[in-house]
């Protein structure tokens, strides 16, 4: 049979010859259980010696109840470590799962930003066609420019197109800058008008 340290112990506790022998026999190959298996001889002998004033049934079961002490307290302390590994494991996933949650989001929010900017592009897109047209039509009147207001709405067309190239620019070098997007539309909003009143006022000249 083969002998762990660990259990020597309980051999020492049984007492009997046989685990006695057992003891002995791993003792040989191990310095530090022979260390333990002598000392156990002579606290037996010492008792022995001792039997007139304390007797066995009062010293054997005292170092038992010592021994299974400290095999308890041995337990608890394994068990103390088995549930902080628990409680660790657990923290570590919930945070794992908090980290993929953010992810997560961070992504989803990614796709909305990018769906709205492709919303937004769309309603530039029909803001430039319709300028375009309206600019077509509108250019050979305002180059005509015969009155105070026709020259007014001339010199704001400039300023608006100057308006829109810088806003561009800035939108260049930050596609997400929603605050930017809307101030180009805005100013988009406002040329389609002026040239809608362009229109206007020229048909008006023309009818007098």
């Amino acid at each position: 049979m083969i002998i762990a340290c660990n259990n020597v112990d309980e051999l020492l506790l049984e007492g009997d010859s046989v685990s006695m022998q057992a003891a002995a026999q791993h003792a040989a190959g191990c310095p530090p259980c022979a260390a333990k298996l002598s000392s156990w001889n002579e606290l037996s002998t010492v008792a022995r010696g001792m039997q007139t004033t304390w007797t066995n049934d009062m010293l054997w079961p005292r170092i038992e109840r010592s021994i299974r002490a400290e095999k308890r307290h041995a337990r608890s302390k394994l068990w103390q470590i088995a549930a902080a590994l628990v409680l660790f494991t657990g923290l570590g996933l919930f945070a794992w799962k908090a980290n993929e949650k953010v992810r997560n989001d961070e992504f989803n929010r990614q796709i909305l930003q990018s769906s709205a900017l492709d919303e937004v592009e769309k309603a530039e897109t029909v803001h430039l066609a319709a300028i375009d047209h309206l600019e077509k039509v509108a250019q050979p009147k305002l180059e005509e420019a015969s009155t105070p207001l026709m020259v007014s709405y001339k010199e704001k067309l400039m300023l608006l197109d100057d308006a829109i190239a810088e806003c561009q620019t800035n939108i260049d070098r930050n596609r997400q800058n929603a605050h930017l997007r809307k101030q180009l539309l805005a100013i988009y909003s406002e040329k389609q008008r002026t040239l809608q009143e362009v229109l206007r006022e020229g048909n008006h000249v023309s009818n007098q």
